[in-house]
C-alpha cells in the first residue's frame, strides 16, 4: 500500500510544495515532530497509515528542530504539532499525540469522509447555536482578539500592527484564529455588525478593529476600558525580575525534567554534568516572555543561559565554553 507521505529534507523543498499547493487549492497536512520525542514516534506510524488511506491530502513530516526557520512559521509551541494548509493558508491546528483527536480532524478535510447530517436543524436552531457559541468565545477572555493567526505568526497586517499596539500598551488578551474556522469568521460579521477583522472584545462587547484602538490610544482612553487584571505590568521590568530570580537562570522549552526541544534536553544535561544548581523557566507557559526576551537580550533562539543578570548565550555558546575547559570558572567567577 503506497504512502502519501514526504519527508522534508530542505527549505527550497517544502517552499516547491507549498507554491504547488497555493496554486492548485489543495490540502496538506504539515506533520511537525522529533526523532528524540516517543509521543512523536508513535505518531509517525498514525500519519503513514492516514497517508495510505486519504489520498487527496499531501503530508509532509517536518523535523522541528532541523527547520527551525520553517517551524517559526508556522504556531509550533511543542512537538508532535499538525498543521492543516489549504491553499497556502493555515486552516486549523492540533497540539499533542492525541490519535482520536488527529483522525477526526483529516476526516475534515478528507473528499471521501462521511460528514455528518447537519440539515435536519433548521436555520433559526442552527443561528441560535452559532450565536450562543460566539457569545461564549467573546467572553472566553476579559479582553478578546479575534484575528488572522497567531500572536507569534500573525497572517495578516492589520493583525499584526493590532497585536503590537496591545502589547506596548501591556494589554493581557486572549485570541481566536479566525482562519481556523469559517463558522465563527462569517458568523462573527453578523454577530457583531463589523465586516472586517481584527476584531476586539472587551467583557464580550465588540469594541473595534485596529483603527478604533488607535484612537483610543491617542486619546488615552484605552486603559480605562481595560479590566484591572488584564492590565500587565511593564514586560522589560518583568523580565529583569526573572532573569535575576536566580543567579544561574536557564530560559528552556520545558522542564528539566521533561524538556520539550533537544537543544533544551542538551542544555540541561551539560549544566547538571558540571554540577551547577540553576533556575529554569518554561517559555512555553509564558508567550509574552518568549517574545520579549527575543528583543530585550537581541538573541532570537532558545535556550538562552543568564549569569548574574547577563546573557551568556544558547546551546552553542555554553558547548563552546565545556569543550575549551572554562564552562566551570565562567559560571563560578561570573
Amino acid at each position: 500500500m503506497s504512502s502519501n507521505l514526504i519527508q522534508i529534507a530542505s527549505d527550497s523543498q517544502f517552499n516547491d510544495l507549498l507554491s504547488d499547493s497555493k496554486k492548485q487549492g489543495t490540502t496538506m497536512l504539515l506533520f511537525f515532530w522529533a526523532d528524540w520525542h516517543q509521543p512523536c514516534q508513535q505518531m509517525v506510524a498514525v500519519v503513514k497509515e492516514l497517508a495510505c488511506d486519504r489520498k487527496n491530502i499531501v503530508y509532509l513530516q517536518i523535523e522541528a528542530e532541523k527547520f527551525p526557520e520553517l517551524t517559526e512559521q508556522y504556531p509550533v509551541m511543542s512537538v508532535p504539532t499538525f498543521v492543516v494548509v489549504k491553499g497556502g493558508e493555515i486552516v486549523e491546528t492540533l497540539e499533542g499525540a492525541s490519535v482520536p483527536k488527529l483522525v477526526k480532524m483529516v476526516g475534515k478535510y478528507n473528499t471521501s469522509s462521511v460528514k455528518p447530517n447537519l440539515e435536519q436543524k433548521s436555520p433559526e436552531e442552527k443561528e441560535k447555536e452559532l450565536n450562543t457559541r460566539l457569545g461564549q468565545l467573546t467572553r472566553a477572555a476579559p479582553v478578546m482578539l479575534f484575528m488572522k493567526g497567531s500572536p507569534d505568526t500573525p497572517r495578516c497586517g492589520f493583525s499584526k500592527t493590532i497585536i503590537g499596539l496591545l502589547k506596548d500598551n501591556h494589554v493581557k488578551f486572549g485570541y481566536f484564529d479566525i482562519l481556523t474556522d469559517d463558522e465563527v469568521r462569517q458568523g462573527l460579521k453578523s454577530y457583531s455588525n463589523w465586516k472586517t477583522f481584527p476584531q476586539l472584545y472587551i467583557k464580550g462587547e465588540l469594541v473595534g478593529g485596529l483603527d478604533v484602538l488607535k484612537e483610543l490610544i491617542a486619546e488615552d482612553e484605552l486603559k480605562d476600558m481595560v479590566p484591572q487584571e488584564s492590565q500587565g505590568e511593564d514586560l522589560n521590568a518583568r523580565l529583569k525580575a526573572i532573569i535575576e530570580k536566580e543567579r544561574v537562570m536557564l530560559f528552556m522549552k520545558g522542564s528539566p525534567d521533561a524538556p520539550q526541544c533537544g537543544f533544551s534536553r542538551t542544555i540541561v544535561g551539560l549544566l547538571r554534568d558540571t554540577g551547577f544548581t540553576f533556575g529554569h523557566f518554561d517559555i512555553l507557559l509564558d508567550n509574552a516572555v518568549r517574545e520579549g526576551l527575543k528583543k530585550y537580550s537581541n538573541w532570537k533562539t532558545f535556550p538562552q543561559l543568564y549569569v548574574e543578570g547577563e546573557l551568556i548565550g544558547g546551546l552553542d555558546v555554553v558547548k563552546e565554553l565545556q569543550e575549551a575547559g572554562e564552562l566551570d570558572d565562567y559560571v563560578t567567577k561570573k
